[in-house]
């Protein structure tokens, strides 16, 4: 059965109320994602965040939270749900693609803090290596990239949703130049060397 990211979609794994705070789209955790994502990337950065790439955005969820933050911040959203570019596009600046045409699609300078979450774990994986490349191309600080495995324990949305071992993403994200930070964070290749011994994986 196809899988459709409609307005039932969003509503059912982002507002349905008897998940409250569980839901994908809790504005407690969402918010404290947030936060430690620009922390991070400010962190390395030795600045402000000044621009944000949302890849797999959905309604663009994470672009409140970070205008809260930064308020001059520039964001940009891509997702492939026609629902959410219909309803949002215009006002929160989202624009429709899917993760493989990021095998071509540079649409921006890159990025201070890139994010892609909740989304590599539910792609073939053709589609996945096609677009791959362009999270490090794309991003000049850190990468939010949160992807779950069949090591973890997974609630909520399980349908599509591929069972593969996080080997599997570390290799391939570690094979397009990124480095793990830790909680789903990556560095850009850019600022590597730049990095002490202890905060490069052992």
């Amino acid at each position: 059965m196809t899988k459709h990211y409609d307005q039932a979609y969003f509503e059912r794994w982002y507002r349905d109320p008897a998940l409250k705070e569980h839901a994908i789209g809790g504005t407690a955790r969402l918010a404290r994602k947030v936060a430690m994502a620009v922390a991070t990337a400010e962190y390395h950065l030795e600045r402000p965040i000044r621009s944000v790439l949302d890849i797999g955005c959905g309604e663009g969820a994470w672009r409140a939270p970070l205008l809260k933050l930064r308020p001059k911040l520039s964001y940009l959203g891509f997702d492939s749900s026609q629902y959410a570019i219909e309803r949002y596009g215009r006002k929160r600046n989202l624009h429709f693609a899917q993760f493989g045409d990021f095998e071509y699609l540079r649409p921006c300078a890159p990025v201070d803090l890139l994010v892609c979450s909740d989304v590599m774990h539910y792609l073939d994986t053709r589609e996945l290596d096609r677009g791959l490349p362009a999270l490090a191309e794309l991003c000049h600080g850190v990468a939010f990239l949160e992807t779950f495995t069949r090591e973890d324990g997974i609630d909520g949305d399980t349908h599509g949703f591929k069972r593969r071992p996080a080997k599997f993403y570390r290799q391939r994200l570690q094979s397009v130049g990124l480095m793990p930070l830790g909680s789903h964070l990556w560095l850009s290749p850019v600022h590597q060397d730049d990095t002490a011994a202890l905060e490069r994986p052992a």
